[in-house]
């Protein structure tokens, strides 16, 4: 069963529950609208059913509240970014727009961020790139949060490790390519155990190696709206691709963790993301304006392919995530029972008035 309710519902709702937690108006704000934002576009592993976790780390300080980034090194076209565990809501699109100014001063920019809270859906900063007209590229690491098998093997050395590019376009949404380097991401085998969409049969491992889709190989034993901690199951999550993906993973680990500063994933280790992104002027790059009618001459060209099957469409990066808003915007946002009750549960812990929550609820 699902329950369905009001984008803007929605993310009041969750400013609230931060609000009561011990942040700022604005910093709730921020956090329920991208959390939303994510279940707009599809991408409900990184939305609302963040919001236990988030709120559980908040009350073990191991999330700061209302962070102002330090940068650590500031050159023209170079930034390193500590974002001394505040929320990723709040500290990466800091990070982000000093990677923004610094591009359009000088055409080319990168920022390494380290120390990071759970920066969400990356795609969301792409397209805050995007809408100033820049091409961006973004690497990004989950340290602590040990997920994911290498390719060839059944112990965990990644986590799901993100990778993301944005491309604009004028006067349409922007080509966004975001995704996990596993075959899926965490909060979507968070999901599925919450009983929303099942994953696929072969995306996880088990020790003996051999593929299932049941998420209580990651997470051992739970109750349904209970949490689920990830350290207490004996499989992993799969790198998508075979070698691929595998190699794609390694790489942003090496990146958004190890060259930001922000540490390779592993063990013990106090969860920080870890994002390194490069900025783009394409107007510095092509004077000549070729990029941008180029871009549109190729999607025509890809989208045309004859599909595979009768009916079938080919979709370019992020077409699904554009349509899904659409639908959602109109019809509300689904989310699973037990999902929901995470949350009422959350709002609960944090004190927030039982008026409220119900008024939530309805």
């Amino acid at each position: 069963m699902t329950v369905t309710i009001a984008a803007r519902s929605l993310s009041d709702f969750v400013r609230d529950i931060f609000r009561a937690g011990g942040c700022s108006n604005e910093e709730g704000g921020r956090i329920g609208h991208y959390l939303v934002e994510a279940n707009l576009t599809g991408h409900d592993s990184h939305g609302v059913i963040r919001v236990p976790r988030y709120v559980q780390m908040l009350r073990d300080k191991t999330l700061v509240p209302d962070v102002t980034v330090d940068v650590v090194v500031d050159t023209p076209v170079l930034a390193v970014v500590d974002g001394k565990y505040g929320f990723g809501q709040t500290v990466a699109p800091q990070a982000v727009r000093i990677g923004i100014d610094k591009c359009r001063k000088a055409g080319l920019s990168a920022v390494a961020l380290r120390n990071a809270g759970h920066t969400g859906r990356t795609g969301d900063f792409a397209e805050m790139a995007a809408a100033e007209g820049l091409v961006s590229v973004h690497f990004v690491n989950a340290r602590g949060s040990v997920l994911v098998a290498p390719y060839g093997g059944v112990d965990r050395r990644f986590s799901t490790a993100p990778y993301c590019v944005g491309i604009p376009r004028a006067g349409l949404p922007p080509l966004v390519l975001d995704f996990a380097t596993s075959i899926v991401a965490e909060g979507k085998v968070l999901v599925a155990s919450q009983g929303g969409k099942k994953v696929p049969d072969d995306a996880l491992i088990g020790p003996d190696g051999a593929p299932s889709g049941d998420p209580h190989l990651l997470y051992g034993d739970y109750t349904p709206d209970g949490p689920r901690i990830h350290r207490h199951g004996k499989g992993a999550i799969r790198a998508f691709g075979e070698h691929k993906g595998s190699g794609l993973a390694f790489m942003c680990e090496l990146l958004g963790g190890a060259l930001t500063g922000n540490g390779a994933t592993q063990d013990g280790q106090r969860f920080a993301n870890g994002m390194f992104s490069f900025y783009v002027d394409p107007k510095v790059v092509d004077p000549a304006g070729v990029f941008g009618p180029e871009v549109a001459r190729y999607t025509e060209a890809v989208k045309t392919s004859r599909p595979t099957a009768a009916g079938g469409e080919v979709l370019v990066p992020g077409e699904p995530e554009i349509r899904t808003r659409a639908k959602r915007m109109a019809d509300g946002i689904p989310l699973p029972d037990d999902t929901w009750a995470s949350i009422v549960g959350a709002a609960r812990l944090v004190g927030l008035d039982e008026r409220r929550i119900q008024q939530a609820a309805r």
